[in-house]
């Protein structure tokens, strides 16, 4: 009691503490290939409802579920690429209307493009070289041209652009060296002049920063700019956390079980990352609106607890304690948000794809009332 009386007369109120919401549920946990490394959802045979692809690092091949509409999908079909499928990006390369891949393939050095063809099925095209060791890539218009060009992040402290012919072929442009150890890459406005900026997180012991490049609009960008994050980032992604209309960062660290988030300026410069605490051993995160209060929140799987980790936002870039979490198999390994059909109202859900257990794991909003799962078919 004296120790309450104190906080008071201190003008420090006793802080209630927080119960997180659990707006999300296990619906359904599916087989994919060997050790995969990534999710991602699209429409691939254009029925209007979302399909999931995953990335299988151990058995060199691509995972391709076809959703059914209400949460459940069909068998995954296996697509066979080059060695050591690390990381995929999504666009029509083609011009052709359909969404076809470009898979970064770490054990082989090179970009293999897929065509989209009718049905969801792909066909193969052509391949590029890169020196060495590609482990993240992005798509995006980078030289104004409206054909989507690829930025492509090595392990060898490089940064190589292949720019688009709008045809599925691309030519190499610029090449970059910087940094230690890239892990990630993305392409995004952050300037707001309608030039995509390049940005980078760099893994190793003497960086622990994402650094961030400023495009010119012609395939070309201007010297970086580091921030640096907690040890080991793995992984980026963009959100608005405190609803000002400017882009901000999520920044997920490898070590030391942290995360980031650096407040955007709308300028292409950003705030000091403020960190926050995830469970252990963090490695893919996003930014999604999971309670419905119009606030960002952050899901995270983390490969030591074998869990998906919800932070709910406050509004300013910072996060309620504790997190709610989700048990998943074993060795979490990325996450992506999920709607049954692209474009829905629906509150997201998320799909989880672990290392270790070869599958991808399937969560709804509480507000999607399914009973059962469909079997795979």
């Amino acid at each position: 009691m004296l120790l309450i009386w104190l906080m008071a007369a201190a003008g420090c109120p006793e802080r209630e503490p927080f119960t997180p919401p659990d707006p999300i549920y296990l619906y359904a946990t599916y087989p994919v290939g060997k050790n995969p490394t990534s999710v991602t959802s699209a429409d691939f045979n254009q029925d209007g409802l979302t399909d999931l692809i995953v990335t299988n690092i151990g058995n060199d091949s691509l995972s391709i579920l076809f959703g059914n509409g209400d949460g459940s999908f069909k068998e995954q079909q296996q697509l066979r690429v080059s060695v050591e499928p690390r990381a995929l990006a999504l666009d029509d390369y083609n011009g052709d209307g359909r969404t076809d891949i470009a898979v970064a393939c770490a054990g082989s050095d090179q970009v293999v493009l897929f065509f989209g063809l009718a049905g969801g099925r792909f066909s193969e095209g052509p391949r590029y070289p890169v020196q060495r060791t590609p482990v993240s890539i992005a798509a995006g218009d980078v030289n104004g041209d409206r054909t989507p060009d690829l930025a492509v992040a090595l392990r060898n402290d490089k940064i190589v652009v292949l720019l688009g012919n709008g045809d599925g072929t691309f030519a190499t442009g610029p090449r970059y060296e910087y940094g230690d150890t890239p892990t990630s890459i993305a392409l995004a406005d952050l300037t707001q002049d309608g030039k995509l900026d390049l940005l980078v997180t760099n893994g190793g012991p003497m960086s622990n920063a994402v650094t961030v490049w400023t495009g010119n609009g012609d395939g070309s960008f201007r010297d970086p700019v580091d921030y640096r994050t907690g040890k080991r980032p793995l992984g980026l992604s963009f959100a608005d956390f405190n609803n000002d209309r400017k882009t901000d960062l999520l920044v997920i660290n490898g070590e030391r079980d942290s995360f980031a988030v650096f407040l955007g300026n709308g300028n292409g410069t950003f705030q000091n990352g403020k960190e926050s605490g995830a469970d252990a051993g963090p490695v893919h995160g996003i930014a999604g609106d999971f309670d419905g209060d119009r606030m960002a929140d952050v899901a995270i799987v983390n490969i030591q607890s074998s869990n998906l980790s919800l932070l709910f936002g406050r509004g300013d870039g910072t996060f309620k304690y504790p997190p709610k979490h989700y048990r998943v198999s074993s060795g979490p390994f990325a996450v992506t948000s999920l709607s049954l059909k692209p474009n829905a109202t629906e509150p997201p859900g998320l799909a989880v794809v672990s290392n270790g257990a070869g599958s991808v794991s399937i969560f709804l909003h509480q507000g999607t009332h399914a009973i059962a799962p469909r079997p795979a078919s």
